[in-house]
């Protein structure tokens, strides 16, 4: 890849959501949203991204993933009893915060908002620590170099100094239902199992709200800037694969467990573009009615939308998707793989040629 050339990724997916409740907002209502002049179910991207990097620390390689947390002198503290282990816990704090404080990732005293930071940036601030290294520029270097996967692709922002801030390589929208929806209601009753024999009733009662849907979800990277973040092209290779699998079977996990709501994408469609991303949400503008099911028909208009933008964009360098569901519009776009393993398989080995 040349420092000029351009390259994105587009992943886009259908997915159908039996009843569920696994995104809330402040009243515990499912999130949602107007589009096209109707209501319909949302997602946010928060949420997923969540699920995201956690399928990362699952399935990717430790020591590449951040840690998002307040507890950051303790975080760095521990690596230095790492490195030395005759330090005490309570010695290792103080050169923590001493050295944190110096690189300006927080002030003195508690720490007052999450800070993201990834494994070998902690341990290269730690020996830092160990070392007695109070430059704040050397400091901040360290600070920066070599960031974790999800802080790459996600971005870290720092408001007491903006020169620790990591723009994100990749943006992932609100998943949002191709069709109207309706919030409802499940009334729940709990019995007490050691209630008097002439109690009848309930030890507890209450609402759940939930909505069912079939979900458009859609996030790109930008290739060319997720290389300069990582620097090395085997580590560019396995993040973007490690990208597209997280985005493909990740799940949010709000009320999981009321409702067990595991589903899987029924199309994933995997793009990459040198000349901007696309988010196709437009094909669901107009929303989709059924009385026999979205999914099929999600995926169609989906389809046609993909070949409607090329009067504004580029044809793509390559896209390959995987269906549950058989569509002659899907095959006029780009080449059907049999699963996703082989996706990512025939990605890796096409992507290689490109950067």
């Amino acid at each position: 890849m040349t420092t000029e050339q351009r390259l994105f990724l587009d992943i886009h997916a259908i997915q159908s959501l039996p009843p569920s409740n696994m995104n809330r907002d402040d009243t515990g209502s499912p999130k949602t949203a107007q589009y096209g002049g109707v209501r319909r179910s949302r997602v946010s991207s928060q949420a997923w991204k969540k699920a995201m990097r956690e399928y990362f620390n699952t399935h990717g390689d430790h020591s590449n993933v951040g840690i998002r947390t307040k507890e950051i002198v303790r975080y760095v503290a521990d690596k230095i009893v790492e490195l030395d282990s005759s330090i005490s816990i309570e010695d290792a704090l103080e050169k923590a915060d001493k050295v944190l404080i110096a690189a300006g990732i927080k002030k003195k005293g508690e720490v007052k908002a999450l800070y993201f930071m990834g494994d070998s940036q902690a341990k290269k601030l730690a020996q830092a620590a160990y070392d007695n290294i109070t430059h704040k520029k050397e400091l901040q270097k360290l600070a920066n170099e070599d960031p974790a996967i999800d802080i790459a692709l996600f971005g870290r922002m720092v408001a007491e100094d903006p020169t620790l801030n990591e723009d994100s390589s990749s943006q992932v929208a609100h998943a949002i239902s191709t069709h109207p929806v309706q919030t409802e209601f499940d009334f729940f009753t709990a019995v007490d199992d050691l209630a008097p024999e002439d109690n009848a009733g309930a030890g507890m009662l209450g609402t759940v709200e939930f909505n069912s849907s079939t979900l458009y979800r859609y996030a790109n990277v930008a290739i060319h800037e997720l290389s300069k973040q990582l620097g090395n092209k085997e580590s560019l290779e396995n993040s973007l694969s490690l990208f597209i699998e997280a985005f493909a079977k990740s799940l949010p996990t709000g009320k999981v467990n009321t409702f067990a709501n595991q589903t899987l994408p029924q199309t994933l469609i995997v793009t990459v573009r040198s000349d901007r991303p696309v988010n196709l949400v437009s094909a669901f503008e107009e929303p989709v009615k059924s009385i026999e099911g979205y999914v099929t028909k999600s995926i169609d208009k989906l389809a046609k939308e993909f070949i409607k933008v090329e009067k504004f964009v580029d044809k793509p360098l390559m896209t390959f998707y995987v269906t549950l569901h058989e569509s002659d519009s899907l095959k006029q776009i780009g080449e059907e793989k049999d699963s996703v393993s082989k996706l990512l398989e025939d990605f890796s080995e096409m992507i290689a040629q490109y950067i």
